[in-house]
């Protein structure tokens, strides 16, 4: 299992996560200061037998329990799934798919065609075979017409067949080819070079059909397969759930990488204003450190802390439209206040960025420039210019585009003359989201925008997301971020048939565009880097959101902890890492 599982523990910060990829150490200014982080942790020390290894999962909100693959749709349930499910292959330290995981993976370019093999002699957690149907089986979901997730889009379609089959035209997807019980075949349409990266064009999902076929698919959401009783193949398996708030899991005998030492993980929620005394008192070996804390945990003597490379960017977007279910595509609506570029470009030039990081995090986020975070620094366009603070600018904008103060209250009217309103929504947690959101309200409200918080008050995640996902029309703004997976390519979260595009948002030349990046001719570096660049230089000037942070994702690691690494592309050797004393150090 390449980092997934650090990935996922980097996602329960309540900021967001991070910067450049970078080997050995990373480093970060912090009040004045060259801090480094080592991103592998070792203590020596005699171990003991088994033992349970203690994580705090940093949140003030309860997961939401869609606890699968196919279904989850934030980073909390996805970190809950990881230890149970770590999905077919792995990775290596730029995110290109290779042989390390579970399945071994051979790309056909001139055929247009993914081969997937899969070892014999495996099973799930409940006993059964592993078989290669276990991997098709989640194409025949996400396509279902009754499916109520958001992964169906470019990638699935891509797949020959799949549109067929989501129509009711086949009853099979023709580009699944069974060859025995071991091995697939994956047909496409077109062979982009996302093909080769993990998170991106090839299914990374294995679920168990003999579980879950039986479930009709508009009922997996609330079934006990998976918010109560997941099964999984990785190296834990789930013991106790109490939702939303923790889980025990217990090693799996049989997992292909070997036992694990440790007998058992207990995950916990622990909100992010305690989670650093937490630590400080030995009753967690692993946690998510949030940036805004730094004054308390800089100098730990009971644990050491890790700063991981990751891939995730914070961004303030706009609701400019719907989704339309029954074509798997966004409908743009320009008759909304938001989908006037004056106004997005104005309220990303009202808020100083550089202010908030190091007023807010201590230096530890960097102000963004892109929607392709610098993780992927052959991509990145580090000379892309963002929007820095510059308030007049914003105003002058307005002006331009008609948006004027007529009736002297301080706000502007829109083009008709009326006075409006934009409802922002900011999701709950730490000491820093209501300071935060009250910071943005008034960045906005000086150069003449009137903002006011959805329902008046911050909003907890999981009903932040419903009505996000449900296009709910009392929501124009909303901040929120991304992790990319190891995939640069934006199509995921930003084409008119991604369920991931809140925005709601497509302009023909954005469709171009993201072709442009998705084209056989973008295997040639050149010309991959010259589509990701034109595309960074569009979005900025389009801005459907703007980015605002990327961060370094620091883990506190307990002095008990044999050993713990953070690199990108290295595994967990579960079968390795093993507990020092029977309880956390306390300091």
């Amino acid at each position: 299992m390449k980092k997934s599982l650090k990935k996922a523990l980097s996602m329960f910060t309540v900021g967001f996560a991070i910067s450049a990829a970078i080997s050995g150490t990373v480093a970060q200014v912090a009040n004045a200061q060259t801090v480094e982080f080592p991103q592998v942790i070792e203590n020596e020390g005699e171990p003991i037998e088994g033992g349970t290894l203690k994580f705090a999962f940093v949140s003030d909100t309860p997961w939401a329990g869609l606890l699968n693959n196919m279904l989850w749709t934030n980073s909390s349930d996805a970190a809950v799934v990881d230890f149970i499910n770590p999905g077919l292959y792995g990775f290596d330290e730029n995110y290109t798919i290779d042989n390390s995981g579970f399945a071994d993976v051979e790309f056909n370019q001139e055929e247009k065609t993914v081969k997937i093999t899969i070892p014999e002699g495996h099973v799930w957690h409940d006993g059964e075979p592993i078989t290669i149907d276990d991997a098709i089986f989640p194409y025949y979901v996400i396509g279902h017409p009754d499916y109520t997730g958001i992964r169906y889009g470019d990638y699935f379609t891509n797949v020959i067949g799949m549109e067929e089959y989501r129509n009711g035209d086949a009853e099979e997807i023709e580009g699944l080819e069974r060859v025995d019980d071991y091995t697939m075949i994956i047909h496409y349409k077109e062979f982009s070079n996302s093909m080769l990266q993990a998170g991106g064009a090839v299914c990374n999902y294995i679920e168990p059909k003999h579980i879950l076929e039986d479930i009709p698919v508009a009922e997996l959401e609330d079934s006990d397969a998976v918010r109560q009783n997941p099964v999984g193949f990785g190296p834990f398996k789930v013991k106790s759930i109490t939702p939303g708030e923790a889980v025990v899991y217990e090693a799996f005998d049989e997992y292909y990488r070997g036992r694990p030492a440790i007998d058992e993980i207990l995950l916990e929620r622990v909100s992010p204003t305690n989670v650093v005394a937490e630590l400080k008192a030995g009753n967690y070996d692993i946690a998510s450190l949030p940036a805004n804390q730094w004054e308390q945990y800089q100098d730990p003597t009971n644990f050491q802390i890790a700063g991981s490379v990751d891939n995730w960017y914070s961004y303030t977007g706009f609701q400019m439209g719907t989704w339309n279910a029954e074509k798997s595509e966004v409908e743009y609506d320009d008759s909304r206040i938001v989908s006037n570029k004056a106004i997005r470009q104005a309220m990303a030039y009202a808020i100083d960025n550089v202010a908030v990081s190091e007023r807010f995090f201590y230096g530890l986020r960097q102000p963004a420039n892109s929607h392709i975070p610098p993780f992927f620094k052959d991509y990145h366009n580090f000379d892309q210019e963002g929007y820095s603070y510059n308030p007049e600018k914003a105003k002058e904008i307005l002006a331009e585009a008609g948006f004027e103060d007529k009736d002297g209250d301080g706000f502007v009217e829109d083009l008709d003359g009326n006075p409006f309103t934009l409802k922002y929504a900011f999701m709950s947690g730490g000491e820093i989201a209501e300071p935060l959101s009250q910071y943005h309200l008034q960045c906005w409200a000086d150069v003449g925008i009137h903002v006011e918080l959805v329902d008046g008050q911050l909003l907890d995640m999981n009903n932040f997301y419903d009505r996000l996902e449900a296009d709910d029309p009392d929501i124009d703004v909303f901040a929120a971020s991304w992790i990319t997976g190891g995939d640069p390519n934006p199509t995921q979260f930003y084409g008119p048939n991604a369920g991931f595009n809140m925005y709601r948002w497509r302009t023909e030349e954005h469709d171009q565009l993201l072709a442009a990046i998705n084209s056989p001719d973008a295997f040639d570096p050149e010309v991959r880097q010259k589509a990701f660049y034109d595309w960074q230089a569009y979005m900025i000037e389009e801005i459907p959101c703007f980015p605002t942070f990327y961060s370094y994702s620091l883990t506190a690691v307990n002095n008990r902890v044999s050993n713990w690494d953070t690199t990108v592309g290295n595994d967990l050797e579960w079968s390795e890492i093993k507990l020092l004393a029977d309880s956390p150090v306390a300091e």
